[in-house]
């Protein structure tokens, strides 16, 4: 539709390279003054479309590989994998890995997707080793080698290569009739496109500091809780004298307990709750107190 072409236009789809491969030069729509190959979408989105139906020919998702070696490539490849239900490769390809029995990281896929030839050459290879199908995106000076479906795109922007994996697994999606032709993917471009985990840091940074700042805005008042000390802690007098006054004759008999057990436990009057801790009369001498009870420590020397 107009609306994909002009997301290919936004995010330079149609931009080759200047050196060209004679294979890649039956996609080249013309070539600027200064170089640059432009590169034919009307035949991109052809190649789009029959790649698109090579991968949802085959029967299980998990016998298409997807591969990516670049680093902005590698986040486009995962979020195909996850949502095609392929295997991913996104990294270092362990050399072997389709030829090489004896590996634990032996596979054999049906079908080998790849977004550059040149820096995937060794998942190439070695597909081509097995007989395995390759489909691949590629640039104006991609080598095609062994490539039997060849996408022409540039591969070497991050938004290109992001978006032509995100039109590739739409159109499997649309062809497999999970999803429907008349209503939009509600899975934006943007989450196939290479995001510099520098930038990310700095804007989760400034995300969480603006979080920060709007929870300081709203925050209520702080009440205040530090009172006086004979505002929590009545004085033990008085207390008792409280709990004395609730045995007053004028209570009825049958709510129990007598007065006197009530009003018995008195707390000694040498002690009284006050800020100023240097007038309380409590002797503190530990030494004393010690020496006071020294005699009660083992009992009579008769009992051993």
């Amino acid at each position: 539709t107009e609306d994909d072409i002009t997301k290919m236009l936004a995010a330079t789809t149609h931009i080759g390279s200047e050196n060209s491969e004679v294979t890649m030069e039956q996609y080249v729509y013309k070539k600027r003054n200064e170089g640059t190959n432009i590169i034919n979408l009307k035949k991109t989105w052809e190649k789009l479309m029959l790649a698109a139906r090579a991968v949802a020919a085959v029967e299980n998702p998990a016998d298409v590989f997807v591969v990516a070696s670049r680093t902005y490539a590698q986040r486009a490849c995962l979020k195909f994998a996850r949502y095609i239900g392929a295997t991913p490769i996104a990294g270092r390809f362990t050399p072997g890995a389709f030829t090489n029995q004896i590996q634990a990281a032996f596979r054999e896929p049906r079908l080998l997707v790849v977004s550059d030839p040149r820096t995937d050459h060794q998942p190439v290879t070695e597909a081509s080793y097995a007989n395995i199908p390759i489909v691949s995106f590629c640039n104006i000076d991609s080598p095609t080698k062994f490539v039997d479906i060849a996408v022409p795109c540039n591969n070497k922007s991050p938004h290109s290569i992001g978006l032509m994996w995100w039109f590739l697994a739409r159109e499997v999606l649309r062809l497999r009739g999970m999803i429907s032709r008349d209503t939009q993917w509600d899975v934006m471009p943007d989450l196939f496109f290479y995001r510099d985990p520098e930038e990310a840091d700095k804007e989760e940074r400034e995300r969480s500091e603006a979080a920060a700042e709007a929870k300081i805005d709203i925050a209520p008042a702080k009440e205040e809780w530090g009172g006086e000390a004979e505002e929590w802690a009545p004085e033990p007098a008085a207390a008792a004298a409280a709990m004395g006054g609730a045995g007053a004759p004028g209570a009825p008999a049958a709510m129990g307990a007598p007065v006197p057990a009530v009003a018995a436990p008195a707390a000694p009057a040498s002690f009284q709750v006050n800020d100023d801790w240097a007038s309380q009369t409590e002797n503190t001498d530990w030494a004393a107190q010690s020496g006071a009870g020294g005699d009660q420590w083992g009992g009579s020397a008769n009992q051993w």
